[in-house]
């Protein structure tokens, strides 16, 4: 279940320092922004056994592997080997295909070699180790896959929104994000604000899971064929990721509220008993991802009901649908137009399908496979480029059948369970009003006012650290949707 973005202390601007046999050139110049084919080969920069703790397992403590107070960057002193990476769950192995970073265009499908990331870290997220883990986990394989980096630890909320905000883009080849999901929701948002938007989206990014949930983290994981995995083995696996360079193409969620705020979601949009407990249980948030077992049992004991109203727009029917026109003071505003989607004061179009109002348990619209590092909530398959997962429980569940869900869900079996009161359909925008003003949403883990809102998928709208999986085929979208010069995307996520 995606984790609500905590307070962050502990502010520092902190590079890696090398050990002095190994030490780098001082400069950034030092790091090379391109990539090299004939270097490239069929390595995959992934560390040897040599790094401690070996191959695709959870290191141990690397005690040479200190974060300085300076603004060094880490040359890796070694390269890495031309093997695959083999973490727990023995993931599959795609051919690997050398392509490069255009400067001109931007990636395409790969980060360069060397590589210069800034990291973007937030101490207090999950059990409060994502510093330590970054130390003795992480950086030990960017070292030897010859990734060069700047740590810098979030202080408060929207504390990493307002760095990248600012922050001068052009200096690295990824943005990478260690916590929970609150933080790549703060990151996507910041990016989206900024007046470049167009090209800033467009800057790669990469989800290194510290939080409590790690959903988005979870479902990279899953895409690239390894095994459910959680804590340090999910961690160890997102690294290799990294290491290994590729990237894919994300959708991206708009979602437009009716007092006219506008945010964007790269997970979820949660409403009623799931956004209940991804809120309620951030009390518990010492206790990692136990924190959500424990809201379910505490929220099953105390059911909630929602009144509201529900429409959709199926993905079967965009194809021979035509898009609704926006609102004429809709059409310049900040970021890509939502063609699919009408004023929240008019009536949806007579194309979408409506549920009668009635009360619900929950509500879920969910970009991707992994609702928390172990609820694999769409087991039904990649969405193609454009589309969501609707998830709804009408009132009328009893507590056992929804328990029943829950841990059902854990492996992904949970629609099997015949559940009359659960409904599932892909969809590529839907409308949610509250009719009693009760509950709260969750977008990525983060708490919202519960008002009348509305949302669409934008395809293959930006670039993350995994590996293109899916045999689908996109829709391409309209150019309205998509940022200008956005390079033709590889398999979809």
């Amino acid at each position: 279940m995606p984790r609500r973005a905590a307070p962050r202390a502990g502010s520092e601007d902190l590079a890696a320092r090398p050990s002095p046999r190994a030490a780098a050139p001082d400069s950034a110049s030092a790091v090379s922004s391109s990539s090299d084919p004939a270097a490239e080969g069929d390595g995959a920069g992934v560390p040897t056994a040599r790094t401690p703790g070996g191959e695709g397992e959870p290191h141990s403590r690397h005690r040479d592997a200190r974060l300085g107070s300076t603004d060094k960057e880490l040359k890796a002193g070694a390269t890495a080997a031309d093997s695959a990476p083999t973490a727990p769950g023995s993931p599959r192995q795609p051919e690997l295909r050398v392509e490069v970073m255009d400067q001109a265009e931007g990636p395409r499908n790969l980060l360069p070699r060397p590589c210069r990331v800034l990291v973007l870290l937030n101490p207090r997220g999950g059990k409060g180790k994502g510093l330590q883990l970054f130390r003795s986990h992480v950086q030990p394989r960017l070292a030897q896959a010859d990734v060069s980096f700047r740590l810098m630890l979030t202080e408060r909320r929207n504390h990493a929104r307002e760095l990248v905000r600012a922050e001068e883009l052009g200096r690295w080849d990824a943005l990478v994000v260690m916590s929970g999901d609150g933080l790549m929701h703060e990151v996507v948002n910041g990016l989206m604000e900024r007046p470049d938007w167009e090209t800033a989206i467009r800057k790669p990014l990469c989800s290194l899971p510290a939080g409590s949930g790690n959903a988005l983290a979870a479902s990279l994981n899953h895409y690239a064929g390894y095994e459910q995995v959680t804590n340090e083995d999910l961690l160890n696996n997102c690294t290799l990721l990294l290491c290994r360079r590729r990237l894919a193409p994300m959708n991206l969620l708009s979602l437009q509220m009716v007092s006219g705020l506008r945010v964007f979601s790269v997970l979820s949009l949660a409403w009623g008993f799931i956004a209940d407990v991804d809120i309620e249980s951030e009390k518990f948030r010492r206790l990692g991802e136990m924190r959500f077992t424990v809201g379910t049992l505490l929220r099953l004991a105390a059911l909630r009901v929602y009144r509201g109203q529900l429409a959709y727009l199926p993905a079967e029917r965009v194809v021979s649908s035509v898009p609704a026109s926006p609102a004429p003071d809709r059409q310049d505003q900040q970021g890509p137009v939502d063609t699919h989607l009408v004023p929240l004061e008019e009536p949806v179009p007579a194309h979408w399908t409506v549920v009668p109002e009635q009360d619900f348990v929950l509500v879920l619209a969910l970009l991707h496979s992994h609702l928390g590092s172990e609820m694999f909530a769409a087991p039904m398959g990649h969405r193609a480029a454009g589309a969501m997962h609707l998830f709804y429980v009408r009132a009328g569940v009893s507590r056992a059948m929804l328990l029943r869900l829950f841990l059902a869900m854990e492996k992904g079996r949970h629609m099997e369970c015949d559940c009359p009161y659960l409904v599932y359909v892909p969809v590529v925008a839907f409308r949610l009003e509250p009719r009693d003003g009760r509950g709260m949403f969750a977008v990525d883990g983060e708490l919202m006012v519960s008002e009348a809102v509305q949302g669409q998928v934008h395809p293959n709208y930006f670039w993350m650290v995994s590996e293109p999986s899916s045999p689908l085929e996109p829709q391409p979208p309209p150019p309205s949707q998509q940022p200008p010069q956005m390079p033709p995307p590889g398999d979809p996520v």
